[in-house]
Protein backbone atom coordinates (compact mmCIF):
# COMPACT_ATOMS: atom_id res chain seq x y z
CA UNK A 1 0.00 0.00 0.00
CA UNK A 2 1.48 3.45 -0.70
CA UNK A 3 2.15 5.93 2.02
CA UNK A 4 -0.41 8.70 0.15
CA UNK A 5 -3.26 5.57 0.46
CA UNK A 6 -2.22 5.52 3.98
CA UNK A 7 -2.24 9.03 4.86
CA UNK A 8 -6.02 9.21 3.01
CA UNK A 9 -7.11 6.26 5.42
CA UNK A 10 -5.72 7.65 8.16
CA UNK A 11 -7.46 10.83 7.59
CA UNK A 12 -10.79 9.36 6.81
CA UNK A 13 -10.62 7.67 10.37
CA UNK A 14 -10.33 11.18 11.97
CA UNK A 15 -13.21 12.43 10.20
CA UNK A 16 -15.44 9.64 10.94
CA UNK A 17 -14.73 10.09 14.61
CA UNK A 18 -15.01 13.92 14.70
CA UNK A 19 -18.61 12.96 12.59
CA UNK A 20 -19.15 10.55 15.72
CA UNK A 21 -19.16 13.69 18.07
CA UNK A 22 -21.19 15.34 16.16
CA UNK A 23 -23.38 12.74 15.73
CA UNK A 24 -23.76 12.67 19.64
CA UNK A 25 -24.49 16.11 20.36
CA UNK A 26 -27.81 15.75 17.70
CA UNK A 27 -28.51 12.24 19.64
CA UNK A 28 -28.47 14.33 22.77
CA UNK A 29 -31.46 16.24 24.28
CA UNK A 30 -32.45 19.54 21.85
CA UNK A 31 -30.67 22.59 22.31
CA UNK A 32 -30.89 24.83 19.27
CA UNK A 33 -27.73 26.65 18.96
CA UNK A 34 -25.92 23.35 19.44
CA UNK A 35 -27.99 21.17 17.16
CA UNK A 36 -27.63 23.80 14.09
CA UNK A 37 -23.86 23.80 14.71
CA UNK A 38 -23.58 19.95 14.88
CA UNK A 39 -26.07 19.61 11.97
CA UNK A 40 -24.00 21.99 9.98
CA UNK A 41 -20.49 20.39 11.18
CA UNK A 42 -21.74 17.21 10.35
CA UNK A 43 -22.66 17.66 6.99
CA UNK A 44 -19.60 19.15 6.08
CA UNK A 45 -17.53 16.14 7.70
CA UNK A 46 -19.12 13.72 5.85
CA UNK A 47 -18.53 15.78 2.44
CA UNK A 48 -14.68 15.47 3.63
CA UNK A 49 -15.41 11.47 4.14
CA UNK A 50 -16.58 10.85 0.75
CA UNK A 51 -13.52 12.97 -0.78
CA UNK A 52 -11.22 11.56 1.13
CA UNK A 53 -12.77 7.90 -0.04
CA UNK A 54 -12.95 9.12 -3.45
CA UNK A 55 -9.46 9.77 -3.23
CA UNK A 56 -8.75 6.62 -1.86
CA UNK A 57 -10.21 5.00 -4.81
CA UNK A 58 -8.35 6.83 -7.32
CA UNK A 59 -5.30 6.36 -5.58
CA UNK A 60 -6.26 2.54 -5.41
CA UNK A 61 -7.09 2.17 -9.16
CA UNK A 62 -3.92 4.39 -10.07
CA UNK A 63 -1.81 1.71 -8.04
CA UNK A 64 -3.12 -1.43 -9.38
CA UNK A 65 -2.76 -0.14 -13.13
CA UNK A 66 0.99 0.51 -12.14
Amino acid sequence: MTERLEMLKKARERMIEDRDAHVKVLAAPFDRDKSERARHKLIETQMVIEALERAMNSEERTSAAS
